[in-house]
């Protein structure tokens, strides 16, 4: 198990997380006038100010090329990164749904992971289509609202010693305003162990936008592991916003159908036996699991893994039904709500391995157990959802290469699933050469933020799953990857001419 690090250890992993990326170096000298600041917007920090005033300033048809030249003078990929990540919250709303428009928000994680993993020649290329995405995200904030993040209150700020309990009240009570004020003065006094542990407790209270809440959750924090502690405070403030939002009246007075599974799971989470995390794996548990996902309700997925975790079953095979539930999920439907299943529990994984709290971990494998029959709910109100069955996946066809693979993924989906397990159980390095050839082919032909947020869960997970089960999870996966026929996105080309 890991924990999340704290704040020395956020600033020490900035650091590290542009290895192998160009230096970081300063901006150019920025005139006074630029500079200026709007008493009506929230303040950053005065070294990231002015590029993400240029973000936010620069129209979209000269952006590229704007920040690419800056670039080839010396700027950094973390500055870059940092900016993106604050001209998003600071731009782009989210409400009245935690998704839509506020992708170009929770995307900017899913870019950097992918920039990380990608070939060194193409690794801008995921930070420019995201800044790109910004651009169409914040006009269409302007066009619906005029949003922008103002600056906190500073009046209202709790003090130190009591912004946790202000914080937890806010966030229990559904208040906005009293939650953006305590979150403010946490930001400025808590560590982010503590801050962290608090967030992902709330971000997978509700089922509420399919799953959108935890997945903001899991990518501000890593985003914050890069780009630098001093900036969390937008950051969280747009984070606790994003977690409040709601239809309907108060859900603090209110029974909800999205509020009810994690109240009888917080319960039930008390009641898992206290050695729960060292049990053995156990691949029919898991099995048995994935019937109960495929046929259940969210009560009965959550105790059949607590009844697990009880019986001495180890955590990871509960985790890796969870995995196999949402890609047959995904097989079953190739599409909106699917893909999502794959992207929630990827960030339900994260924040189970970086919680230090016992209960906490407890609770969010029960809420991943749950939000899986919600989602086959919501599948089903979308329309046709086929019999698919994960783990009666069958290896056929012959591929000799990912690139063969790949190739048949434009012709027929379940076919190259198919044919990648054929591959994945004839060539034990046939895994990596399907993440590196799928990653790459996201970086040229991705045109969406769920390709990047898809992509970069599921080649993260398929270390998470165990290897009795490893293959058929990636071969699922194959059903939203992008195959290599067609065109490269447009933006591919201007990408690269900006930075030639």
């Amino acid at each position: 198990m890991s924990s999340s690090p704290d704040r020395r250890e956020f600033l020490s992993a900035s650091a590290l997380g542009a290895a192998g990326l160009p230096l970081l170096t300063g901006l150019q000298p920025v005139r006074a006038a630029d500079a200026k600041l709007n008493p009506d917007l929230v303040r950053l920090d005065s070294g990231i100010e002015p590029l993400v005033r240029l973000l936010e300033d620069t129209p979209r048809d000269r952006l590229l090329e704007e920040v690419a030249a800056r670039v080839k003078k010396g700027l950094g990929y973390q500055e870059v990164l940092a900016a993106l990540l604050l001209a998003g919250v600071r731009n782009v709303q989210p409400r009245p749904n935690v998704g839509f428009k506020f992708h170009a928000v929770m995307v900017v994680n899913s870019a950097h992971q992918a920039s990380l993993a990608g070939p060194d020649a193409e690794r801008w290329l995921p930070i420019f289509w995201a800044i790109d995405n910004f651009k169409s995200a914040q006009a269409q904030t302007l066009k619906e609202s005029g949003w922008r993040m103002r600056p906190v209150d500073e009046m209202k700020l709790p003090p130190a010693r009591k912004a946790k309990t202000a914080f937890t009240a806010a966030m229990d009570d559904w208040d906005e305003e009293a939650a953006d004020t305590a979150v403010a003065s946490l930001a400025r006094t808590a560590g982010a162990n503590e801050l962290f542990e608090l967030f992902a407790r709330y971000g997978c209270r509700d089922f509420r936008s399919i799953g959108h809440k935890a997945i903001f959750v899991a990518g501000a924090f890593r985003a914050l592991q890069t780009i630098g502690w001093h900036h969390a405070e937008p950051v969280l403030r747009s984070l606790a916003y994003a977690l409040l939002n709601h239809e309907g009246d108060n859900p603090a007075k209110r029974d909800g159908d999205p509020d009810r599974p994690g109240r009888k799971n917080a319960e039930m989470a008390k009641r898992i036996r206290p050695e729960w995390a060292g049990g053995k794996e156990n691949p029919e548990a898991t099995a048995e699991l994935l019937a109960t996902l495929r046929d259940g309700s969210e009560r009965d997925a959550a105790e059949k893994s607590a009844k697990m975790l009880n019986d001495g079953v180890s955590p990871r095979s509960v985790w890796d039904g969870l995995f196999l539930g949402a890609g047959e999920c995904l097989m079953r439907q190739p599409g909106i709500v699917g893909l999502h299943t794959l992207t929630t529990m990827n960030a339900l994984r994260y924040a189970f391995d970086a919680s230090g709290d016992d209960e906490t971990r407890r609770l969010l494998t029960l809420q991943g157990a749950s939000f899986l029959p919600l989602f086959r709910e919501a599948m089903t109100d979308r329309g046709k959802v086929s019999d698919a069955r994960i783990d009666k996946l069958e290896p056929a066809g012959k591929a000799d290469s990912a690139d063969a693979v790949y190739a048949e993924l434009s012709r027929d989906k379940a076919s190259a699933a198919r044919m990648a397990l054929g591959y994945l159980k004839a060539d034990e390095r046939a895994g990596q050469k399907l993440i590196d050839t799928g990653r790459l082919l996201v970086f040229l032909k991705g045109t969406d933020s769920h390709d990047y947020k898809f992509s970069s869960a599921v080649m993260e997970d398929y270390a998470n799953v165990t290897p009795h089960w490893r293959d058929r999870f990636l071969a699922a996966s194959l059903y939203w990857l992008k195959g290599s026929g067609g065109r490269d996105a447009p933006i591919v080309q201007r990408i690269h001419d900006a930075l030639a």
